[in-house]
């Protein structure tokens, strides 16, 4: 679970606690303006002008919510806000491991369907006739 308490979004500390989430329109986004296909996006080797996209995709849904008007030229003064350039960093890859379900389930959650027995699904309820 993420500060805000969603389980899609993180939050990155700026001008003020925004929400950064990678949903569907936040990749196609960054997709159009790095010219990177989502199979290659690579973490480790952003330069400073990706952050700054990477994060205003990522800030596009809040600014919505919020009734801003995020520009990309507002990022390099946005990001001066944050409390450090490792803050920046961690929270793009905290919220991409969400977006990509990529972050580990807390102990005693019920497992997934692929850990679950087998039902018989011969009526289509999953019960037995």
């Amino acid at each position: 679970m993420t500060d805000n308490g969603k389980n899609d979004v993180v939050l990155i500390e700026l001008d003020r606690p925004r929400e950064l989430r990678y949903g569907h329109k936040a990749l196609k986004t960054l997709v159009a303006l790095t010219g990177t296909k989502v199979d290659d996006i690579n973490m480790e080797s952003l330069d400073l002008g990706e952050i700054e996209k990477y994060v205003y995709c990522g800030l596009l849904s809040d600014a919505k919510q919020n009734n801003e008007n995020l520009k990309l030229d507002d990022m390099e003064d946005l990001l001066d806000q944050a409390p450090s350039f490792g803050h920046i960093v961690e929270k793009i890859t905290e919220a991409f491991n969400i977006s990509f379900g990529a972050f580990a389930v807390p102990e005693g959650n019920p497992p997934t369907p692929a850990e679950q027995p087998a039902q018989s699904l011969e009526n289509g309820t999953g019960k037995n006739p």
